[in-house]
């Protein structure tokens, strides 16, 4: 059966912003954000912070669990999910600001291996058959959209069945990311956005995977209507449309609709 690492837990993110508060250091925004966006999110956030004088605290996890524990009342101001869809419930369920829900991206998955690994990338996902390939990285596909994406790839490879006990779960995709450049998996299917972080960048090399091979990864973030700012968190989701900062998510390998951009 496939290996899975520590679920990140609503209890965590309260302790953590629980002693922020106790130090006097209550941010004044709280982002739960996937974890495909931590190369991409932090610099943006940096900007934003010198722009407005207001401190941002960033919370990086799946998005299944976060989507969890904003239905149980977790102090977030904002989520940018790594699908559509956990937002779009959430909207249903009148737990957001209305009409502040935006598709922000269309993230990607690639297959990633450390450099001297010996696993032939040229072979695409197939390569994954490779005999030495003993551990495959994916993100849990129970609440991770890149998880869901990376299992209907290898099923539309038809692979699935034959590498299926070879599987290591992580919790979201920044964990299968270190499990792969751990070396404790041969291989890890990643987000682009990851493989052209500088780390992963230098450490190893990655092949796209085709996006017919899985749905759209259409990804979409939303103000949390118990948000005590959302004038300044809905500031913050517009400040993500400025030219400069869509060609930041541009350069992560994220494709950005035509809409979330002006």
């Amino acid at each position: 059966m496939p290996s899975r690492l520590p679920r990140f837990t609503l209890a965590f993110a309260v302790l953590c912003l629980g002693a922020l508060s106790a130090a006097g250091q209550a941010p004044a925004l709280t982002i739960a954000a996937a974890s495909d966006l931590q190369a991409v999110l932090p610099a943006i956030a940096a900007q934003f912070e010198k722009d407005t004088g207001q401190k941002v605290t960033l919370i990086f996890g799946s998005s299944g669990n976060f989507f969890t524990q904003i239905q149980n009342g977790a102090p977030f101001d904002v989520f940018f999910s790594a699908d559509i869809e956990h937002p779009r419930d959430l909207e249903r369920a009148g737990l957001t600001v209305p009409g502040s829900l935006y598709e922000y991206a269309i993230g990607r998955i690639v297959l990633w291996t450390l450099n001297g690994s010996g696993v032939d990338l040229r072979q695409g996902l197939r390569a994954i058959l490779d005999p030495k390939v003993r551990r495959i990285a994916i993100a849990n596909p129970e609440h991770a959209p890149y998880g869901r994406a990376a299992v209907a790839a290898l099923r539309h490879e038809q692979v699935y069945d034959q590498v299926r006990e070879k599987l290591v779960l992580g919790e979201n995709i920044s964990q299968v990311a270190q499990f792969a450049q751990s070396g404790n998996a041969q291989v890890g299917i990643v987000a682009l956005s990851l493989a052209l972080a500088p780390a992963m960048k230098s450490s190893g090399s990655y092949t796209e995977i085709p996006e017919s091979f899985h749905p759209p990864i259409e990804q979409a973030a939303v103000v949390l209507k118990r948000s005590r700012q959302s004038a300044l968190a809905q500031r913050f989701l517009d400040t993500l449309r400025k030219p400069e900062n869509v060609r930041t998510l541009q350069s992560f390998g994220f494709a950005v609709p035509a809409q979330a951009a002006r």
